[in-house]
């Protein structure tokens, strides 16, 4: 490909930190074995972050942003994959070590490239892009873990965000029931419609102070850390699993052993971004048949182009999202 592109380029260099739409070659990009003209994109945590620079997640400078990317192939050296091919990627260094998906075209790195699932359009990936995979990641690790529905409901925290929504969604899609702790009250309608039996208002919450206290929930994914998920390691049954995949509420964890050692109670990390590629496969198998939300087209509640971007950032840096923005590049 000899024509330039534009992408969302990120330096950081004696200019400052800055982000900004640049136009660059096919031969700036970081290297791989697939060229993929970039239909869509999403928004996630990671890439407000990585946006404002108010968090260190690029390694290296300067690199594409984004951290998901859904596309057809343009050119490829592997011979796994052919020109039109539709294909996906979410983390496996995007947006850390290597060119994102906030550009018309990336290049991906054949063994992190994963065909489009049949049952999934473009669209449909990137609705679920990070936050779809890592609810969905949850969801398998516990169930690894001998989570079941017959133990009880599971409560998802951050409920209004994209992970919790997704979680919600997929959970009752599997026939769990789902609890959603949320600080936005005025949505409690809205996560009933996608699958919650109850929902709790962050600001009611008491924990209570003891190492355990009575027993609420069989299992929880938690997108908040901090004291949320200190109180709710208090509150689990016996042998079920906190799946811990968000910071959002702080990094601290202030807790004791009992939880753990007297109701053999599970804290599960998902971590998302390295996923080895047969479980990565498997997951995505998931995505587009059993545990495909019923929602995604509810659950997408704002798509813009990807030079639209800087105001979403600090929106969702002030926990002021809700869903999932879809990012729309081709």
């Amino acid at each position: 490909m000899n024509q330039n592109f534009r992408a969302l380029r990120v330096r950081n260099d004696e200019k400052g930190y800055r982000a900004g739409i640049e136009e660059m070659a096919a031969s700036e990009l970081t290297p791989g074995e697939i060229l993929v003209k970039v239909a869509f994109s999403s928004v996630n945590y990671k890439d407000a972050l990585a946006g404002t620079g108010k968090g260190k997640i690029l390694r290296r400078f300067p690199l594409n942003a984004g951290v998901d990317v859904a596309g057809y192939v343009s050119e490829s050296s592997d011979p796994a994959f052919k020109e039109g091919d539709a294909v996906l990627c979410t983390g496996c260094g995007l947006s850390e070590t290597r060119d994102g998906g906030y550009a018309e075209y990336i290049r991906l790195e054949s063994k992190w490239a994963i065909a489009l699932p049949q049952g999934l359009s473009l669209r449909e990936s990137m609705v679920l892009g990070t936050a779809g995979f890592t609810a969905a990641l949850a969801l398998f690790r516990m169930q690894q873990n001998g989570q079941t529905p017959d133990q009880g409901p599971i409560v998802v925290t951050g409920a209004t965000g994209g992970v919790g929504m997704l979680a919600i969604d997929m959970l009752s899609r599997a026939g769990y029931s789902v609890h959603a702790i949320t600080g936005k009250v005025d949505q409690f309608d809205f996560l009933i419609d996608l699958g919650a039996k109850q929902c709790i208002a962050r600001k009611e919450l008491y924990w209570g102070q003891r190492p355990l206290e009575a027993a609420h929930w069989a299992g929880a994914i938690d997108n908040v850390g901090g004291d949320m998920l200190a109180g709710l390691s208090r509150v689990i049954k016996p042998y079920g699993n906190i799946a811990i995949c968000g910071n959002a509420g702080g990094v601290e964890l202030a807790t004791t052993v009992m939880p753990f050692i007297i109701r053999g109670v599970s804290l599960l990390g998902i971590a998302s971004a390295g996923t080895a590629r047969e479980i990565r496969e498997l997951i995505w198998q998931h995505l587009a048949s059993d545990w495909k939300p019923r929602n995604l087209e509810k659950i997408a509640t704002k798509e813009l182009a990807f030079d639209e971007l800087m105001p979403v950032f600090e929106t969702m840096l002030n926990a002021g999202s809700f869903g999932r923005t879809l990012v729309r590049v081709g």
